[in-house]
Parts: C-alpha cells; structure tokens; sequence
C-alpha cells in the first residue's frame, strides 16, 4: 500500500485534493494522472495538446492549484517525483486511483458516524414531517430520487423535487401547506443556482432544512439547519458520489426508527410484490 500511495499518479492525486477545479481543469488533471511520470518533463503548450485544451487553460489550471504559473508547477512535480519512475505490476493506474479515494472518503464518513447524534435528529425530524419533500437537481438528482424511492416505502408521503423552473417554488409552498415541517436535500458540485435559492425559499418558509453536502462549506450552507457532509470524489472527469449515497442509506436507517409502522410498511410491500410477481428473485 504504501508503494501504491508515493506512485507519481498518487502524488498527483493528493496535490488535486481539495481543490474545485472547472471541467476543463478536472480534463487537464485526469490527463497528468495518466502520464503521470512524463508531466513534470512536459511544456505548457506539450500539456495542453496532451489533454486537448489550450495553453491559457494550462496556466489558470496552475493558478487555480495555488502555483503562480506553470512554471513554478512543473517544478513543484519535479521535485516530488522519484528519480526512477515507479513501475510494474505494482504502479495504481487512475481508476485504482479514484477507487481508492472514494474507499477514503467511506473512511471518513464512517469516522464522523462514530457520533451518531446528527444523523438521529435529522432521522426524527424527516419522520416527522408529512409530506416529506426531497430536493436534489441536476449531479444531485439520482441522489434525491434513490432516497426517495425507499423512503415512500416506509413515510406515507414523499414528494421529489428533481426538477428545476419556476415551479420549483411552488411545489416546496405546496408541501408546506400540507403540513411539511422539513426538507431533506442533495446538493453536490457543481452546486446549482437554483438550489441554493430554493433553500433559501423553503428556509424563510418555516421549513427544517436538511441537507446532504459535499462539504460543510459548500454554498447551500447558509440556508440549512443540520448539513451532514459526505465527499465526493474529484480523481475522474466527473464526481463520484459514493459517500453521499451511502449517507442517504443511513439517513433512511435513523428515519425508520422513527416511524413506528416502518416495518409494518415494508411487510405490507412485500407481501403485494410476491401478489404481483415483481421480482424475480
């Protein structure tokens, strides 16, 4: 393991973390991943035909790192890069790479878990609230609805708010006046606009904002009674969201024990879907 973690593409990999790199600039990273020992050797302009972007790209892509150019970048990998360039049976390709990262951030999400307290409110408060509506658009939308989905196993009422406009608004007024009392919401980058207003909204509407995030600073913040972050990973052209998934199962486990029929409605479920032949297995 510790051979895998001091390979050039780790390094690489570590000196990404942290960062909110631009799709261009994630496209830039996923290429010097994969060549990961030829880089520190490659020109700006050699980089950006590698990754097909253009040299301007390079230089903001080193900025945004925290270097002052390319220059002081290309540098910086020369003096973390080994003499010999790993090799072999043994060298972690990228998509080990983005395994592994993700393995890290379940990590993470278990060691915050070793307090259960934040996910035991936020389990009492989305049981309490009928309807229950879900929130989650654009990266975050297949987050929102595979918690919906279970959840209307078990809650009486589940609304999923996955779509954007200017409706928006008026489903969140619409789940108030039938009595919602919370809201549970998936936000993941790139953090839209319009969940950060529909947050705001359902906030300055009385309603309880739960909210799954990538971070605790990350914008929907301000507008959430009980965030509960949960990272993504950022080693592939696009997120992985593997902790924030695994935090909406547990989200579901803490509302359950507060819904004293959630067993009583996964019997009846299951009786009707051997009825109807649903499954196969």
């Amino acid at each position: 393991m510790s051979e895998n973690h001091n390979s050039p593409a780790a390094r690489l990999q570590q000196l990404f973390e942290g960062h909110r790199l631009t799709p261009t600039q994630r496209r830039i990273a996923h290429s010097m991943v994969r060549r990961a020992s030829d880089v520190p050797f490659l020109s700006s302009v050699e980089l950006a035909e590698l990754a097909g972007v253009s040299q301007p790209s390079v230089t903001r892509f080193a900025v945004a790192l925290g270097f002052d150019g390319y220059p002081a970048l290309r540098r910086h990998l020369r003096e973390i890069t080994p003499a010999e360039p790993a090799a072999g049976k043994d060298t972690v390709n990228e998509y080990q790479q983005a395994v592994q990262a993700e393995i890290e951030n379940l990590r993470h999400l278990a060691e915050m878990l070793a307090d259960p307290s934040p996910v035991e409110e936020a389990g009492r408060v989305l049981a309490a609230s009928r309807p229950l509506p879900v929130l989650g658009l654009r990266a975050a939308s297949s987050q929102a609805r595979g918690f919906a989905y279970f959840a209307a196993k078990v809650h009486p009422d589940v609304r999923l708010l996955d779509e954007g406009g200017t409706m928006l608004a008026d489903r969140i007024d619409a789940a108030r006046r039938a009595g919602a009392s919370a809201l549970i919401c998936f936000a993941l980058p790139r953090h839209p606009k319009e969940v950060v207003e529909a947050l705001a909204y359902a906030h300055e509407s009385g309603l309880t904002v739960v909210t799954v995030a990538d971070s605790a600073f990350a914008p929907v913040a301000a507008h959430s009674d009980l965030l509960i972050p949960a990272a993504v990973g950022t080693g592939l052209a696009f997120d992985t969201a593997c902790a924030p998934m695994l935090l909406g199962r547990v989200l579901l486990e803490a509302m359950c024990d507060d819904l004293p029929d959630a067993q009583a409605r996964l019997e009846e479920f299951d009786a009707r879907a051997a009825e109807r032949g649903l499954f196969v297995d």
